[in-house]
């Protein structure tokens, strides 16, 4: 059954300090891409209406406008008079959401590394220092350092078409579809694969980083795809396709 909107409220509150009124259905919209792709909202949670409109101070409309926003970036499933609930994407939409992400990104930090702007290199050394925290990782924190860490090989890469194309997709998207079976050892690998990422990039190494980006990635889609195979199996033993 689908979480509603409403566990929520332990954590997030009320935001109660009101956007300027041609902000609020943006003001709205962004927090609630906030939520979902932090894995604060949960794929297949429910959002209520009623619940938004308290915890934002808005009437329907606003809402409703920030709902059908969303659904059109793929990151709810949005019908009137039917309710909100955040996107569940099935095991074909990982693996095609996968390969692409493989090859971009592979990209990106190959471009990265032979960024020559020493302005925008030192930027990015400063941005990803999170990386470098030995401390161990709770869920919600690694989504968070995650989403920084790929969005800084992004700036760093300087390809506008690319970063619009990454935005566009919402790849990071795919990681909170198995947010509940992220491990302390999980978190561990990924951030040391992260920090080799960075390694390669900081030197130069445009095949290294590329390298480095690709391992990382084909290892989080064997991850995903695993645990979604499992939690989609049927009792006949059929899985989704």
């Amino acid at each position: 059954m689908a979480r509603s909107s409403t566990a929520l409220e332990g954590n997030l509150g009320k935001d109660v300090v009101a956007p300027a009124h041609g902000a609020t259905v943006a003001h709205i919209v962004e927090r609630l891409r906030d939520d979902i792709l932090a894995h604060r909202l949960s794929p297949g949670e429910r959002l209520v209406e009623c619940d938004l409109t308290c915890r934002f101070a808005v009437s329907r409309g606003p809402v409703r406008e920030a709902l059908r926003r969303l659904a059109a970036e793929g990151l709810i499933e949005y019908a009137p008079n039917r309710g909100a609930v955040v996107r569940r994407l099935s095991l074909r939409d990982i693996r095609e959401l996968f390969q692409i992400r493989v090859e971009m990104e592979s990209l990106a930090a190959r471009l990265a590394a032979e960024a020559a702007d020493a302005r925008q290199r030192a930027q990015f050394a400063e941005e990803i220092q999170m990386i470098f925290d030995a401390a161990p990782r709770r869920v919600a924190v690694y989504f968070d350092e995650n989403a920084a860490f790929h969005e800084a090989v992004m700036r760093l890469a300087d390809n506008r078409q690319l970063r619009e194309l990454s935005m566009r997709l919402r790849l990071p998207l795919i990681m909170t579809q198995v947010g509940d079976a992220l491990t302390g050892e999980v978190l561990r690998a990924s951030v040391g694969e992260r920090r080799a990422i960075a390694a390669a990039i900081l030197a130069r190494d445009a095949a290294g980083a590329a390298a480095a980006m690709r391992a990382h990635l084909e290892r989080a889609a064997a991850f995903a795809l695993a645990r979604v195979a499992a939690s989609a199996a049927k009792p006949d033993g059929r899985r989704e396709d």
